[in-house]
């Protein structure tokens, strides 16, 4: 599915991904996520988890790539690679599943890891029927 984007951009993706997870704060679960979001616009945004004494506060990698490009202005989310450093890839949790959605209801999504596999889907396969700015008639 990721196919529809160029080989550079994918690693590229790939890459800040990868490169994400090792600027993560995880003294808790020792879990470092990192993500990247590719905008509308072709810019790339990077981001990585950020854990709390107070775990609610926790923000996951990739709400905080989501949150860095609307921070730059960008507002619509073309695809997300998702690293962890796990034998087999992680999907994005429900949370971050609808984040991603309100700005990128169509976007793929590519979750990578240290094993050979990897979850190449989509947000509508992730998130079926969700609800979203289109339902509020934006």
């Amino acid at each position: 599915m990721i196919a529809d984007l160029e080989a550079a951009t994918l690693a590229e993706l790939i890459a800040a991904a990868k490169e994400a997870s090792k600027r993560a704060y995880s003294p808790y679960s020792r879990f470092r996520v990192g993500a990247a979001i590719l905008t509308a616009q072709g810019a790339i945004h990077s981001g990585c988890n950020v854990e709390n004494a107070s775990y609610g506060l926790t923000v996951c990698a990739e709400r905080n790539a989501v949150f860095r490009a609307v921070a730059h202005g960008s507002l619509s989310i073309r695809a997300v690679v998702v690293y962890t450093p796990t034998p087999t890839p992680t999907a994005p949790c429900g949370a971050c599943r609808q984040v991603i959605n309100e700005f990128g209801p169509a976007a793929r999504v590519l979750c990578v890891c240290d094993g050979p596999d990897r979850l190449d889907t989509t947000m509508a396969a992730l998130l079926p029927d969700a609800f979203g700015p289109m339902n509020l008639g934006r």
